[in-house]
């Protein structure tokens, strides 16, 4: 798929550019993506589903993309676009400034929340947190 990658901070370009798989600008998708494979999807269009990779995983919410009623599994999720619905993010999880998210979200390793994107919903780092003994 030729496009050019968007400027990430924590998802690696070269994830990005390797995804294959896309739902494209004003086409719309009704039902469930999952993959086994370390695998990729760009949504630049509507989804109304979830999408889930078991092992591994990119999903890339272009900024026309819509996802709704949804629940997102990947290692790498990258959102431009509008996500209604649970994100969970295993390696790292990036929303930037032309994002909104209306869900819940979850993270096991890195996160990059932009300044300007609009979050409604609850944060939660799912690693260990050591706990000082008084």
């Amino acid at each position: 798929m030729s496009h050019n990658p968007a400027t990430t901070r924590l998802v690696p370009v070269e994830r990005l550019s390797a995804i294959t798989s896309l739902i494209a600008e004003c086409a719309v998708f009704d039902g469930n993506f999952h993959s086994t494979r370390d695998q990729g999807i760009k949504v630049d269009g509507q989804l109304n589903g979830n999408i889930t990779f078991e092992l591994g995983g990119t999903l890339h919410v272009g900024a026309t993309g819509v996802l709704e009623n949804t629940r997102l599994e990947a290692d790498y999720v990258f959102i431009e676009g509008k996500v209604i619905g649970t994100v969970i993010a295993r390696k790292a999880l990036e929303i930037t400034g032309s994002a909104t998210l209306i869900g819940d979200a979850s993270y096991d390793e890195l996160i990059d929340i932009h300044p300007r994107a609009r979050v409604r919903g609850k944060i939660e780092y799912r690693g260990d947190i050591e706990v000082p003994a008084s």
